[in-house]
């Protein structure tokens, strides 16, 4: 029979050391979204059915893209960072390690896809 004191329980279950910033992170770029979607769809609306050379000439003034730039950056990094949280406490060993890896690409890769299609119509 083992006699484990509390402490001795708790080693190796303690603080990561990086929750409050995934927290402040997540907290950040929520309140970041709350502003930047509904901008968004206002500036984006605009555009809903216009010809190539309409919405090319819309998104090459620099409010609507910048809007449009902006919402891509916080929104992707927003995904990385809650998708991040729930693949940490729901799958451990080699296959976190792999799935963290995926998504990293996954999201940068869709963020810089957004971001050179934004740049595509506004240069």
């Amino acid at each position: 029979m083992r006699y484990l004191t509390d402490r001795k329980r708790a080693t190796g279950l303690g603080s990561a050391k990086s929750g409050v910033h995934h927290f402040w992170a997540m907290k950040v770029s929520s309140v970041a979204l709350l502003i930047l979607v509904p901008l968004f769809v206002f500036t984006f609306g605009p555009a809903l059915g216009g010809t190539y050379e309409e919405v090319t000439a819309y998104f090459a003034r620099p409010f609507p893209a910048l809007v449009a730039a902006l919402t891509f950056i916080v929104g992707w990094k927003h995904f990385n960072d809650g998708a991040q949280v729930m693949i940490e406490d729901y799958v451990h060993g080699t296959g976190q390690k792999i799935a963290l890896i995926l998504l990293a690409c996954l999201s940068y890769a869709a963020m810089a896809t957004g971001l050179f299609a934004i740049a595509k119509l506004a240069l």
